[in-house]
């Protein structure tokens, strides 16, 4: 199973309540607040690229989207090897429906059957946030 817990398991009914979370989660005060945080945390990357199936690789410094925020608030995530999307969510003090969207977008969102470099991921990525970002009236969209 991925990281997002995501599954083909599941009726149409139950897919719609849960995309409804998804965009409930998105859209609310909370998740444009953390989208904004997200997209500046990422714009901050000295390096713009992102990893993929963990939260941070010990190894190599690289981060996956989630981690970027972790990361910035100086987050502990080398125990966040087999967090449940509640867990994620309270970490980051997000709905478990975004943070289950924001991991599957980062971890399985790419092009299909073909390798994503981590740039190529950063730059989707980015991409992603600013389109889930809702300009407020006296706020212009900004650029990736």
């Amino acid at each position: 199973m991925s990281r997002s817990g995501y599954n083909d398991d599941c009726d149409e009914r139950e897919l719609a309540m849960w995309r409804g979370a998804v965009t409930s989660a998105l859209r609310g005060k909370r998740g444009q607040q953390f989208l904004r945080e997200l997209a500046t945390t990422m714009d901050a990357m000295e390096e713009k690229a992102l990893i993929a199936e963990s939260f941070h690789d010990t190894e190599d410094g690289g981060f996956c989207t989630l981690g970027t925020v972790g990361a910035a608030r100086k987050v502990d995530m080398k125990d966040f090897i087999d967090l449940a999307r509640e867990e994620v969510g309270e970490v980051f003090g997000i709905a478990p429906a975004m943070a289950a969207e924001i991991m599957y977008e980062n971890d399985e969102g790419g092009p299909w059957g073909s390798p994503e470099t981590p740039e190529a991921r950063w730059q989707r990525m980015r991409n992603w946030v600013q389109s889930q970002i809702t300009p407020t009236p006296q706020e212009p969209p900004c650029k990736p």
